[in-house]
């Protein structure tokens, strides 16, 4: 269902804001699996331009020398794709496939750290998340772009906005997003308390193999609950991808998505802004978020699916492929 910025209160999310990661940080201990290793510098080729191939994939050096992964599919308008925690640009391979079967050109990256870009000790934060994404549009020199968010990734963009502004941005869409703030203040006090990223940051340092395996297999896709139809293969594909991440962002990452406040940046957001998030996402509780978020924005347009979970991208493929189209072709 659609709901205008109207500012009205919405009950059933708020009940849910502390189930975040249902209970997750319960699961049993286990010897901790070797994360995959990222591409090898020497399987590099240089970044595309504007013009290039229908099909490719390379990497972009940024200014403190982290190579950051990319696939770039189609050709048109570009749309850049960034992913959650704690996965990869495959997580967004179905939305790349529709949008540039459409007539779009579609760029997905990993985050440092996670999937085939470098893992480096630090910048594991906003302002390096930000400066990345940054590096990545203007060595493919983008221009007019739609930025898509999930999650997490979400914050990338909303820093990259506060950071540079929207000179080479036409349109944004935040689904399933965490800002503003998700972690409970003076301010902010609907957010998700700080002994649940606690938990959270124990479990994934204790055995994070078996926390995204749970992860997947409950609250992200929905599949605790009654009725869910969401496959075995799309949660081993989840813990896949998961595994990919080092350590090290893995676990810093849970800092920056629960701490940092993005309030400043929505506020410099002047481009159409889609806001899409699930009624029932026990992850990102929509109360403190996509409801919030909303009312920061000046130009946004929210929209609720209706008992949909944090992972709706997978859960309503079809409809949301197609509400993504219809924005992006409603932009000027």
């Amino acid at each position: 269902m659609s709901h205008p910025n109207d500012g009205k209160p919405f009950d059933k999310a708020s009940s849910r804001r502390n189930a975040l990661f249902g209970g997750l940080v319960a699961a049993s201990v286990l010897a901790p699996l070797t994360s995959m290793t990222a591409q090898p510098k020497d399987a590099m080729q240089p970044p595309g331009s504007s013009g290039m191939a229908a099909s490719s994939a390379s990497m972009v050096e940024t200014k403190d020398g982290t190579n950051i992964f990319y696939k770039d599919w189609g050709k048109g308008r570009p749309l850049v794709f960034s992913h959650g925690w704690p996965l990869n640009a495959d997580v967004w391979d179905d939305q790349m496939m529709f949008m540039a079967s459409h007539g779009f050109r579609c760029v997905a990256f990993d985050r440092r750290g996670h999937g085939r870009s470098d893992q480096p000790w630090a910048g594991n934060d906003y302002d390096t998340f930000a400066d990345d994404l940054a590096a990545v549009i203007e060595a493919l020199d983008l221009r007019g772009a739609i930025l898509v968010g999930h999650s997490a990734g979400a914050g990338d963009i909303a820093r990259y906005v506060g950071r540079q502004g929207t000179g080479r941005v036409s349109g944004i869409a935040l689904v399933p997003a965490i800002p503003p703030l998700m972690l409970r203040t003076a301010a902010n006090p609907e957010g998700v308390p700080i002994e649940v990223f606690d938990g959270v940051r124990a479990a994934v340092a204790g055995d994070r193999a078996q926390f995204y395996r749970a992860l997947g297999d409950g609250p992200f896709f929905g599949a605790n609950r009654p009725g869910s139809k969401v496959s075995q293969g799309i949660k081993d594909a989840f813990w896949l991808w998961s595994m990919q991440v080092g350590l090290r962002a893995a676990y810093e990452g849970i800092a920056a998505f629960s701490a940092t406040d993005f309030t400043h940046d929505l506020g410099r957001f002047d481009v159409p802004t889609l806001i899409i998030h699930g009624e029932d996402d026990q992850n990102v509780p929509i109360a403190t978020t996509a409801l919030r978020s909303a009312k920061l924005i000046a130009k946004s347009t929210l929209k609720i699916y209706p008992g949909a979970p944090h992972g709706l991208t997978v859960n309503h493929k079809d409809e949301f492929n197609n509400d993504l189209l219809t924005f992006v072709r409603g932009l000027s």
